[in-house]
């Protein structure tokens, strides 16, 4: 059974996939969206790691990096938005996702370091 930050994860990760798309297609972007496209796919990678992982400080470690690159998704699409290539609405709607795995990802962390 999957749990809550494995399957909000994966569901942003095939968001993003479908946003890279759409940029690459329909507004010709290609840069921005590609580093946006490794940082949102690679959070949910890094947290199958994590359940995998062999010991508490591997969980973490993987963990953070999961933390990390959901931080540079939330820059992507920031600045995705202040340039005018996605509308405030998506953005917003993206971010709320970022914002969500931030808070989940980091009590989580909380947690495990606490035990």
């Amino acid at each position: 059974m999957k749990n809550a930050v494995q399957e909000k994860s994966y569901d942003f990760a095939l968001r993003i996939v479908k946003l890279y798309k759409y940029l690459k297609e329909e507004k010709k972007e290609f840069t921005l969206s590609k580093q946006l496209l490794r940082s949102g796919t690679s959070i949910g990678a890094n947290v199958e790691e994590a359940i995998g992982g062999q010991s508490k400080n591997d969980f973490i470690a993987k963990l953070q990096i999961s933390l990390k690159e959901t931080r540079e998704s939330h820059y992507w699409l920031r600045l995705l938005r202040d340039s005018d290539y996605l509308d405030t609405k998506l953005a917003d709607s993206f971010l709320k996702d970022c914002n969500e795995l931030l808070a989940l990802l980091s009590s989580i962390l909380k947690s495990a370091k606490n035990k």
